[in-house]
């Protein structure tokens, strides 16, 4: 919801096409979720498979977002300075909160999987898994846990105390990275000049 909300108040010029074709669609998406999620087990792989094309249709709309902020700036396009810091600050949030969600999808299965005893091999090593005398007994990660690991990964442009071990891991922490390094590096810089 998050993310939808950021997404809305962009300028015009930074969406993707007629402007509720993506609001509509996650909309869409968040309530067959939000049913699915309250049926029984079986309907368990469908809704995860809701929740990635979900994932997917939010990362891509904000990386578009992205795209059409540098474009404007490299093509010369009068770019106010205060809507270019509160969109490149709405582009590096939405990047943050959907990179967390991704981590938190992802990591072992998933968040129903990764709770019961047979999940999957870990794609992340956190510092809990490392050290089990400092956590809790059976310590499982939640999602504050996988947005911290998304925040560090898009401030520090690499992991900072949580390691990615698999290949999806490490490319969905890569192009986090990238998405976070334009938007601070390239829009953000360009932000300050135009205010000075």
């Amino acid at each position: 919801m998050a993310a939808l909300v950021l997404y809305i108040t962009l300028p015009d010029k930074l969406i993707l096409g007629p402007f509720w074709v993506i609001p509509g669609g996650e909309a869409v998406l968040l309530v067959v979720l939000s049913v699915t999620s309250l049926r029984h087990q079986l309907e368990e792989q469908v809704t995860r498979m809701l929740a990635i094309l979900m994932l997917g249709v939010i990362n891509a709309a904000n990386i578009a977002s992205l795209v059409l902020l540098v474009r404007a700036l490299v093509g010369g396009v009068k770019v106010d300075g205060h809507e270019l810091i509160v969109s490149s600050i709405q582009i590096w949030l939405t990047n943050v909160i959907v990179f967390g969600l991704w981590y938190w999808e992802v990591d072992r299965g998933g968040p129903r999987v990764r709770c019961r005893p047979d999940h999957e091999e870990p794609d992340f090593l956190f510092p809990q898994m490392v050290t089990p005398d400092a956590a809790r007994p059976r310590w499982t990660p939640t999602f504050l846990d996988y947005l911290y690991v998304s925040f560090t990964n898009a401030t520090a442009f690499s992991p900072t105390d949580t390691m990615p071990l698999t290949v999806i891991a490490k490319m969905l922490m890569a192009v986090e990275s990238v998405v976070s390094l334009v938007t601070v590096a390239v829009v953000a810089a360009r932000a300050v000049n135009i205010l000075t």
